[in-house]
């Protein structure tokens, strides 16, 4: 079992893809290349977007199986664990994009793209696009990348090729239909609040844990940032901060040989004790019984 460490996953400026950061594969060829690791759970240390235009079976994303349909273009975020079943084919696009891509965040727009398309790990990881048109539009941006990675020497290729990819990101936002999620508006403060207050989580979940110290961070009200998360995710601030340590820590448990205090210090617990509660009572296992469980169950899939 792989020691992989949040440094190695989250922090660093990702090696690979290669080259200009953009690597563009389609599927199945690029499953078929190494169906082995694409059919385990395994994490990368990139974005990575999979657009799926038809076929059946089962995505699982952070321990949670999604049917894959066509149309749906799913968003996984450094870190995130997934795998396909390794049954059916799957015929569509994957786009890796090295961190840089996304390292901006200084716009409403440049925060919804990585905190509400990646980063959203309260809903489903995935959008549907239906309409045609819109399907292909996004196609001929897929081209007018590649094109663009045959320009590598020239002047302000990197420009061009970021551009080409948050153009293609504005209009899966734009046009797309997340299942069983509410839409967001930058125009809506409530909803500009909501989404700093993922980016926060995101970036102090390990060290930050009641509500109180997020809404110090954001100098709003406990009240305020509980209504805006409220009304844009019908979940409370505090379910959010809930879930995402216990999220973090089923990641560490099954992809790392952390001790369980070792990982309770990562998660900025400093009582383990404290911490063995709170996970079984978020999630029904001792930690130990998580970890037993969930590598029993990816070797008996791997057997079958």
């Amino acid at each position: 079992m792989a020691n992989v460490s949040l440094g190695d996953i989250y922090d660093m400026v990702c090696e690979t893809p290669a080259g200009d950061g953009l690597v563009i594969d389609m599927m199945p060829d690029f499953l078929d290349s190494d169906m082995q690791t694409n059919s385990r759970p395994h994490v990368h240390t990139f974005y990575e977007i999979l657009w799926f235009f038809d076929g059946k079976g089962t995505h699982t994303v952070d321990f949670q199986d999604y049917e894959v349909k066509p149309g749906s273009i799913f968003f996984l975020s450094p870190g995130q664990v997934h795998n396909f079943d390794g049954i059916t084919r799957h015929r569509g696009i994957s786009l890796k994009l090295c961190t840089d891509f996304l390292k901006y965040e200084n716009a409403d727009e440049d925060i919804f793209i990585k905190y509400n398309m990646f980063n959203a790990f309260d809903v489903a990881p995935y959008f549907l696009i239906s309409d045609p048109s819109v399907a292909e539009h996004l196609r001929g941006l897929i081209e007018n990348m590649r094109e663009e990675q045959g320009h590598a020497d020239d002047f302000g290729h990197m420009d061009i090729l970021r551009a080409l990819v948050k153009v293609f990101l504005v209009n899966v936002q734009r046009h797309g239909v997340r299942p069983d999620a509410l839409p967001l508006q930058t125009t809506r403060a409530s909803n500009r609040l909501f989404l700093l207050f993922r980016k926060t989580l995101e970036q102090e979940y390990d060290r930050m844990h009641t509500v109180k110290d997020y809404a110090d961070r954001l100098n709003v009200s406990s009240k305020t940032l509980t209504n805006s998360v409220t009304e844009c995710s019908r979940k409370s601030p505090l379910a959010f901060i809930n879930d995402r340590v216990i999220l973090e820590a089923k990641r560490l448990l099954r992809f790392t040989n952390l001790m369980v205090k070792e990982i309770a210090y990562r998660m900025g617990y400093d009582d383990p004790s404290y911490f063995v509660k709170f996970f079984k009572r978020q999630t029904g296992y001792l930690p130990s019984d998580f970890r037993d469980n969930v590598l029993s169950d990816d070797s008996r899939k791997n057997t079958v």
